[in-house]
This record gives structure tokens, sequence and C-alpha cells, in this order.
């Protein structure tokens, strides 16, 4: 068995003009919370906005930094920090331009594949990798010039449709993440496609 999450991470810009675009993390902990019944509450000793459930006699910690993407680091080490939880309890959910809209990755360890979010976070604590991912993907749009008026805008209602359909599904088995069973959550989460 792998190590149980206790600290969900979702990755994105802070303000409004950043709602809603592919970088994406904050839909899966905005989704988990709602099923769970958790209010999202800003506070500023982590950086975020946060709140916790119960799952199994377990607390567990949600996290939306309101640091911009690239200082992600800053609230995930602030709360890892004072709650005592190390790295690889963390599962942190980011937009993935390697998979297709509709497809949703769950993972343990690797590099930050160019992503700030993840760099920021391997650097602030001691570069360390060996956290989980969500991977959610969003599709590349062709050119590596293209990446960033990509990430930052609104996907399509059709793509959004496919985002959500994925995280929905990440949704439902985060609860063997939560357990430590990180091959059921992969084998069941993996094989999805919407």
């Amino acid at each position: 068995m792998a190590e149980p999450v206790r600290l969900i991470v979702g990755l994105g810009n802070p303000g409004r003009e950043y709602d809603d675009t592919r970088h994406n993390g904050v839909w899966f902990v905005d989704a988990l919370a709602r099923r769970q019944g958790v209010f999202l509450s800003e506070d500023k000793k982590y950086f975020g906005l946060t709140g916790t459930f119960t799952f199994e006699g377990e607390t567990i910690r949600l996290l939306v930094p309101t640091t911009f993407m690239n200082r992600s680091g800053q609230a995930t080490a602030a709360l890892a920090n004072f709650f005592k939880i190390p790295i690889s309890q963390i599962l942190v959910a980011h937009d993935e331009l390697d998979l297709p809209p509709g497809t949703a990755r769950f993972k343990l360890g690797g590099g930050h594949g160019g992503h700030n979010g993840l760099r920021d976070i391997i650097s602030k604590h001691g570069n360390s990798r060996d956290f989980y991912r969500l991977r959610l993907g969003i599709g590349h749009p062709g050119s590596a010039a293209l990446v960033t008026p990509h990430v930052l805008n609104k996907p399509s209602k059709a793509d959004r449709d496919l985002i959500e359909r994925a995280i929905d599904e990440a949704v439902y088995y985060t609860p063997d993440l939560l357990r430590g069973d990180l091959d059921t959550a992969m084998n069941r989460l993996n094989g999805f496609k919407a």
C-alpha cells in the first residue's frame, strides 16, 4: 500500500479573470468539496482557501492556493508544515497538456513537465517529487508558442463538459487514494475516457 492522502490541493490562478480557465485543478477540489458538503474559506496563514472533512476517522484537508500558479508551493508548504503532513500524503490536482480533455490520471511522483505550479511545489518541499498528482487533460494547442494563451483561456463548452466528466470520475475514485490504495485508484480512473 502507498501512503494515504491527507491533503488535497487544486492548482489555479486567483482572480475573476482566471475563473473557468484551463488551469483547472481548482475545479476538482471544488467538486470534491461539494460532494463532501465542505465550504472553503480563506485562510491567510496558508495563502489559500481551505476546508476539511473526515474520512474513515481521518481529517482530510483541502487547499486552493490564492497565490499565482508559480507560487503554489508557498501555500502547500505553509499548510503541510503546520499540520506535519509529509509530501508523500499530498495529492495535487493540475491541468495536463499531454492528455486530451475527458481523461484524467492519478500518478505518484515524476517531474514538473514544465508546469509552473508543480515546479514551485517541488522546490518548496525540499525538491521532493514524491507526491500524488491528478493530471486533468486539457489537450495541447499544437505549438509551444500557443501553450500560455491555451492554459489561460476558457475551454470550449464541449471541452469543458469533457473535463468536468473526467473530474467527476476522479472525485468518485478519490476514496481509494485516501486509503492509500494507489493501484486501485489508478486502475479505475486511468482507463476512463469521457
